[in-house]
Order: structure tokens, then C-alpha cells, then sequence
């Protein structure tokens, strides 16, 4: 019980330290102009660099989701409805949350185990002694680089994942070409991929803010960056999970509300 406790109480610090650090960041942008230069690095390391890891995560989820959709809904005779399935569900869902994951995994690490490694050798503190803020400087353009570069790794993930999802349903299932372009056109909504954008950038937000408060706070030695880059990581992936969820329910409910989602 003391243990629970105990975890508890962890979580619930470091959820409102890890905000105060978003707070942070938000008033650096209201009150300090970013270094352009530093941004447009930091988004090429995550956007052009993450392209490979999300071009294949996104090909091979759309195939097999094609394949396993087409399966089932084969059983009642409705196999030719799988490539619409998998349209809205990589649209809306497995696109941003499978390139969320995949950018969680290799920018969240990396930007932890960079912080972390220049707090570790007092880069941090010096930076202070320059009266130079750690978040005007190192912060606020890995957050900026993250928000920009998810939205289009998004929209990587979803293209790729259906086009691949495509081939698979006309060469290998024998479903019909024109007939399931039909189908994807009717029933994935325009409304589906904003919901996905929006997601996407929410789980930026939500990347770069972790890395670099895990990084930022990391403790002593190899092994201190070591468990900071694990926590970066592990917690990203579970608030993605976790925000993916409400993040869904309260789009879905916020555009029907302005009448924009059936």
C-alpha cells in the first residue's frame, strides 16, 4: 500500500513539474523571439531523419491491417469494405499515434540523453551563469521542431500506411481497385484527418516536453541519463496511449457540436 502510495505520489509531481515545464515554455514563446537556426536543426534531426522509421512503421501496420480487416469482414461477405476500414482508422487513429510512438521512441531518447548529458557536465549550469535561461535555449526549439515535424510525419504515416494497404487489397486479396478508392472516398471524412493533425501536434507537444524535462532533471552519472532516457521514453508511450483516448472522445464530441462530424 505505502509502495502505491509512494508511485502515486511520484506521478502526480512529476505530471505537474512536467506542466510547469510546458508553462514555461509557452511564456518563453510569448516573450522571447526562438533562434530560427536552432529550430530549423532540431527539425531536421526529427522530421527529415524520422521519415524511414515512420514510412515503414506506417507501410506495414496498413498492410497487415488490410489483410486482417479483409479477413474477418470476409466471413459475412464484406471483404470488399476493408480498405474503407483501414482508410478511417489510419486517418484518424493508428497514424498519429504509430508515429507518435516511433518519434517517442528515437527524438524522445535523444533529446534526453543530450540534455541529460550536458547537464551531467555542467553545460546546464554554465548556460545559467551566461544568465542564459536552459528553456529559451534549449527547450523552446526542440518543442517548436517536434510540433511542426509530427503533423507531417503524420500525414507520411497515414499516406504510406493506405497506398500500401492498397496494393495489398487489389494484388494479394483480389479486391477491386476502383470500387474500394470508392468506398475510402465515401467514408473517411475530411474531419478524420484534422482530428489526426490535432492529435499530432498535442503528442509533439507532449514528446519534446518530456525528453527535455527528463533530461533536465536527469540525475548523476551514465546511469542517471540512462534512467532518464528510459522514463522519457516509457512515459511518452503511455501518455500518447492514454491522451489518444480522450483526445478522441472530446474531438468527436467538439465537432458534432459545430456540426462538422456525422
Amino acid at each position: 500500500m505505502n509502495e502505491a502510495t509512494g508511485v502515486l505520489t511520484q506521478f502526480v509531481l512529476g505530471l505537474g513539474r512536467i506542466t510547469l515545464m510546458g508553462g514555461e515554455v509557452l511564456r518563453s514563446l510569448a516573450t522571447v523571439r526562438p533562434n530560427l537556426r536552432e529550430v530549423v536543426r532540431q527539425l531536421h534531426f526529427i522530421g527529415v531523419k524520422s521519415q524511414s522509421v515512420v514510412l515503414i512503421t506506417g507501410g506495414f501496420a496498413g498492410m497487415v491491417l488490410c489483410a486482417q480487416t479483409f479477413f474477418q469482414f470476409e466471413k459475412v461477405d464484406m471483404g470488399s469494405s476493408a480498405l474503407a476500414v483501414v482508410s478511417v482508422a489510419m486517418t484518424g487513429e493508428m497514424g498519429p499515434v504509430l508515429a507518435g510512438l516511433m518519434v517517442a521512441g528515437r527524438i524522445g531518447a535523444a533529446i534526453t540523453a543530450e540534455l541529460g548529458t550536458m547537464r551531467v557536465t555542467e553545460q546546464i549550469d554554465a548556460l545559467r551563469t551566461m544568465a542564459t535561461h536552459p528553456v529559451d535555449h534549449l527547450v523552446v526549439p526542440r518543442v517548436l521542431a517536434t510540433v511542426i515535424a509530427m503533423p507531417l510525419l503524420t500525414v507520411i504515416a497515414v499516406s504510406v500506411g493506405i497506398v500500401c494497404a492498397y496494393v495489398v487489397g487489389t494484388t494479394l486479396l483480389g479486391m477491386d481497385g476502383a470500387y474500394s478508392i470508392k468506398h475510402m472516398a465515401f467514408f473517411t471524412d475530411p474531419i478524420d484527418l484534422w482530428a489526426g493533425l490535432i492529435k499530432s501536434v498535442f503528442f509533439g507537444a507532449v514528446i519534446s516536453v518530456i525528453g527535455c524535462y527528463r533530461g533536465l532533471n536527469c540525475g548523476q552519472g551514465a546511469e542517471g541519463v540512462g534512467r532518464a532516457t528510459n522514463q522519457a521514453v516509457v512515459h511518452s508511450c503511455i501518455t500518447i496511449l492514454i491522451s489518444n483516448f480522450f483526445l478522441t472522445l472530446f474531438l468527436r464530441k467538439f465537432f458534432m457540436s459545430l456540426g462538422m462530424w456525422g
